[in-house]
């Protein structure tokens, strides 16, 4: 659901910059607390694991495809303020270099697609695990339902936008009852993806899924003198360069597995508009819509301008996208974690103190 330019007026989509610049920043701060040396490189290969995916449109009914938009899988993932920036970072690539958004409505698009989703989703998501029993067929369940609350969720936010500062004069109630409608249909794939995704990780590293850090298990109960207590926690010593190795494995089999969907399985990705697309060209929302500014890209429409072959050049194009995300993710979410030390006075400034 990437919003082009010419669907919304400049001055809402000015206050939807500014907007979303806000939640940029106050996401920059709130990650430090969600970043540490374990989970500011999976923060990284989220964001270009949902690049890579947002490539794979599925069909949801005739002549319309949906893809995912990734908030919930990134929220539950690494947190929601992290998410934000996930969203972010795979926006401003998508909108830069593949003149997919709008570049004045990236603001609209950071706030429906990466705002939204996020905070609704991991609200339902915390909601959930709080209620359900804590088991990992919860916690998946969990993030199903999440996911599919989220999406349509984010067509009404657009719906929203558009009801204030469309610029074409569409009755309102038909564009909300259209967008809904067949992002409910969407949310159902993007329910799908997510749940699968969050339960793999479970299975193999729950440690790492934030989403349910200190609720995916109770804790342990031993019974003295006839009443239940907390049992001791465990002390045996951590052991790093096992966790480093097992993470290194880990980070890398996600990076090969956004490789292959970007540079390969996307291929297959119907052809179909999405749901937005369907919408507005049934509804006329895009009377007015602008030609990208970034239309002349090199990589414009996830292809490579001078490769004819459309397998070769839509797979080029997206191994470029994965790997410029992860690197401009990682560098992003690196920083955002060396902020962090500095401020708590960190390895390298306490070893540089005690010299």
């Amino acid at each position: 659901m990437h919003v082009p330019d010419g669907f919304i007026d400049a001055p809402v989509s000015v206050a939807a910059g500014v907007f979303a610049a806000g939640a940029v920043a106050v996401s920059l701060r709130g990650a430090r607390r969600e970043l540490d040396e374990r989970t500011a490189p999976l923060a990284g290969l989220v964001a270009a694991f949902i690049f890579a995916v947002q490539m794979l449109n599925f069909p949801v009914a005739a002549g319309t495809s949906g893809h995912l938009m990734g908030g919930a899988l990134a929220a539950i993932l690494v947190g929601p303020y992290t998410a934000v920036l996930c969203l972010s970072v795979v926006l401003l690539m998508q909108g830069i270099f593949f003149a997919d958004g709008g570049l004045t409505a990236l603001g609209v698009n950071i706030t429906v697609m990466g705002v939204v989703t996020v905070v609704v989703a991991y609200g339902v998501f915390r909601l959930l695990t709080g209620l359900l029993p804590r088991t990992r067929r919860s916690a998946t369940a969990s993030a199903f339902v999440a996911a599919l609350v989220s999406v349509p969720a984010s067509a009404a936010a657009f719906t929203l936008l558009y009801w204030i500062g469309g610029t074409t004069d569409i009755p309102i109630g038909k564009v909300f009852t259209a967008m809904v409608g067949v992002h409910v249909l969407i949310g159902i794939g993007e329910a799908v993806i997510t749940a699968l995704t969050v339960g793999a990780v479970l299975a193999v590293r729950p440690d790492l899924v934030h989403g349910v850090q200190g609720t995916l298990t109770a804790p342990l109960k031993l019974r003295v003198d006839g009443e239940l207590v907390d049992a001791p926690a465990p002390t045996r010593e951590p052991e790093p360069v096992t966790a480093h190795r097992s993470n290194r494995g880990f980070l890398i089999t996600g990076l090969v597995s956004a490789f292959l969907l970007a540079g390969f399985v996307s291929f297959y990705a119907s052809a179909s508009p999405d749901g937005l697309e369907r919408v507005a060209a049934d509804q006329g929302i895009d009377e007015k819509a602008e030609e990208h500014g970034a239309a002349d890209s090199p990589l414009a429409d996830y292809g490579v301008g001078d490769i004819a072959n459309a397998r070769l050049s839509g797979g080029l194009a997206g191994v470029i996208g994965v790997s410029a995300t992860v690197v401009v993710g990682t560098g992003v979410f690196w920083v955002v974690r060396r902020r962090r030390e500095d401020e708590r006075g960190g390895p390298a400034r306490s070893d540089r103190e005690n010299a």
